[in-house]
């Protein structure tokens, strides 16, 4: 088979588009040039004694300079404007979170190195848009997107610095920078960075996410805007996994091979890379604001926002796993996508309607590759480019005693027919237990590479004319104190779009090879997730239990998950050192039953389906120690520490990808309060 390119010249919309935002930004915080200098930091503000800040601004109270400012004044403001405050205790839940992804990590499994990708135990599907994602979702789960982004307000200059060891030759640090030069103006820089060589031959990996935020309130209040900076490159080498022929002798435990190092490996010549770049600015002004003759609110605001990514995979020389190829050195794939978005929106607060928010908005996509490839029954096109516009609303309401919210969104013309609705209401019961249930549908477009891809091996080219995805969701969540937490997911999804390996064998049969390829489900998946959590108390004893079951009522073919997950934590806390030092102490339990785990690929950046064998069912004990002094907390872990007394080494993070040994980490979070 032959293959003939027409190389096309880079599109430079792009570069126009990038210089524009830029601008944009700066045209956005030009209300910054007017502050009022030489006013007492704790007097300044708004001027009409009215709090109307709303988590972007404040009043410390303080009137003495020598007082400490008290900590639920450093706030952190997430894109939804939900405000919360520095947090420097030491308590379980944040040793669930003292990782890589800095978040609980209870349904991932990760692969060998720190910065690999994760295979999935669990699905969260509550995320509503109206455009499709770009692909090499399994390199994405360091990648930051708008909502992993926060804005800032703090009443002194605050750092913090995150450092954790990593497997052979590298670490990684998060550095955080907050200060507000005024009590309505802030600005934040954070990098977090990793390198780490790995145990098993070509695994390293090499990973840096930038961030810079500001905003801005004027004096008076009616002005706000916030903008936001994020620069990306998440770097793996990739080996391919274990060889077929080696998995057996891995697994049998010869302690030749204790040294990770000298696992054979399918292939040593190839390295994938996600790039990303990020400006982002949401800005309004309130036209109408409550005094003391009325109490509406009427604001008119904007966003404009513009990514540009790409990944691609590089590879010195074909292998033979991956199928036939067209180039015999140096292959190379790269996908691309720009993607630039305005919006316009009226919002309107009434103490008797509710808050009401309408929007209007314009998304312009490029997405693709740099050539155009003939093959003998087809042509790949080199492009997915065209726009669409989309217009929706969102509600809110406290309305005896529940909370109502709502949200809706439609595109209503352009190259993607997409739509959501989603409406969710939450009640107290009392203090200690709270109930919500939420429920939404959704439509949208399949994910790019499932539409389009191109790649230096033959068999993963291809073009899709794929129907809408359709997901029907109803969501029942418990909050007590008394109780337990839970969490009741059903999602129904019509056209599921999934990666499926397909084998081919040669017309001799003496060889083949299985490769993932897009299909869409022409059944139904009803996927069931029932979650629940509980943390017990005997004097200085804990244990926490989280325990989730899933079930597919249907689609259990093409959607895969172990039935049931479950993670324990025995731990002892105390205050030692005349309450100078507080510890914790314990161990922690995970498991999964065996299932057909999802085998990943690196060329396309996605795990796929295998039912080959079924994986899992092995435990997972980790033994930690933590302490606390003052702002600083110091973890110590035992990863894996069962694995010491594993005769036969059989986990996995996917069928040719083993999980982790047993190895100590340490590390620590620091927080600089000035």
């Amino acid at each position: 088979m032959k293959r003939r390119f027409f190389l096309l010249p880079a599109d430079r919309n792009g570069s126009i588009l990038s210089v524009l935002v830029v601008l944009m930004l700066f045209a956005g915080l030009s209300p910054v040039l007017g502050q009022r200098t030489g006013v007492p930091f704790n007097q300044q503000g708004n001027t009409d004694g009215r709090n109307n800040n709303q988590g972007d601004a404040f009043d410390n109270n303080i009137t003495n300079p020598k007082d400490r400012p008290p900590i639920d004044l450093y706030k952190i403001i997430s894109v939804k404007r939900d405000t919360t405050s520095l947090d420097t205790t030491l308590t379980l839940a944040k040793d669930y979170k003292f990782n890589y992804l800095r978040k609980d990590d209870f349904e991932l499994l990760p692969f060998a190195n720190v910065g690999q990708t994760y295979n999935s135990l669990g699905y969260d599907l509550t995320k509503v848009s109206l455009a499709p994602e770009f692909g090499a979702r399994a390199r994405h789960f360091n990648y930051m997107e708008i909502e992993d982004t926060f804005y800032y307000s703090v009443p002194t200059p605050l750092t913090e610095l995150y450092f954790k060891t990593v497997f052979q030759q590298g670490q990684q640090l998060d550095a955080f920078f907050t200060i507000n030069t005024q009590p309505n103006l802030n600005f934040s820089i954070a990098y977090k960075g990793l390198r780490s060589l790995g145990n098993y031959q070509s695994t390293l990996t090499s990973t840096g996410n930038f961030r810079f935020t500001t905003n801005y309130t004027s004096p008076n209040g009616r002005y706000r805007g916030r903008a936001h900076m994020v620069t990306q490159d998440l770097l793996n080498n990739e080996n391919g996994g274990i060889r077929d022929d080696f998995i057996s002798i891995f697994t049998s435990g010869d302690p030749e091979f204790d040294d990770r190092g000298r696992v054979e490996v399918n292939f040593e010549d190839a390295e994938n890379i996600l790039v990303g770049k990020r400006f982002h600015l949401d800005q309004d002004y309130a036209l109408i604001k409550p005094d003391s003759t009325q109490t509406n609110t009427l604001r008119v605001g904007s966003i404009v926002s513009f990514e540009d990514k790409y990944f691609e995979y590089f590879q010195e020389a074909p292998f033979d796993g991956f199928g036939p190829a067209y180039e015999s050195t140096n292959l190379q794939d790269r996908s691309t996508l720009e993607e630039f978005y305005a919006e316009g929106n009226l919002q309107y607060k009434n103490p008797v309607i509710g808050d009401m928010r309408f929007y209007a908005g314009y998304t312009n996509f490029n997405y693709g590759y740099e050539r155009v490839i003939f093959l003998d029954n087809q042509t790949i096109p080199n492009r997915l480019k065209g726009d669409f516009i989309s217009v929706g609303g969102s509600y809110a309401k406290r309305y005896k005693g529940f909370d109502l919210e709502g949200r809706i969104g439609v595109n209503v013309s352009g190259d993607f027919d997409a739509n959501y609705l989603e409406g969710s209401a939450g009640y107290a019961i009392n203090d200690n237990n709270k109930v919500r249930i939420r429920a939404a549908i959704t439509s949208r477009a399949p994910n790019y590479n499932f539409l389009l891809h191109q790649s230096d091996y033959i068999s993963y080219n291809w073009q899709n004319d794929f129907e809408n995805v359709k997901q029907q969701q109803f969501q029942f969540l418990l909050t007590s104190d008394k109780l337990f937490d839970a969490e009741v997911t059903y999602t129904g999804i019509e056209d599921y779009a999934y990666f499926d390996g397909v084998t081919v064998t040669s017309t001799d049969g003496s060889e083949s090879y299985t490769t993932p390829q897009p299909f869409q489900f022409g059944g139904r998946v009803d996927y069931l997730k029932v979650k629940v959590s509980r943390e017990l108390r005997w004097r200085k004893f804990g244990l926490n239990n989280t325990i989730m079951y899933q079930t597919l009522l249907d689609g259990e073919s093409v959607f895969k998950v172990p039935e049931l997950v479950t993670r324990n934590s025995l731990f002892y806390e105390d205050e030692w050192f005349e309450k100078a030092l507080f510890v914790q102490t314990g161990v922690t339990l995970k498991y999964f039953t065996s299932y057909e785990m999802n085998r990943y690929d690196p060329v396309l950046g996605e795990f796929y389906l295998q039912n080959e064998q079924e994986f899992g069912g092995f435990p997972l004990i980790d033994l930690f120690f933590n302490v606390k002094v003052r702002q600083t907390r110091v973890y110590f872990k035992y990863e894996h520490f069962n694995s010491l007394f594993s005769s036969n080494p059989n986990y996995f993070a996917d069928p040719q990808n083993p999980y982790r040994d047993a190895v100590i980490r340490f590390g620590l979070v620091w927080n600089f309060l000035l």
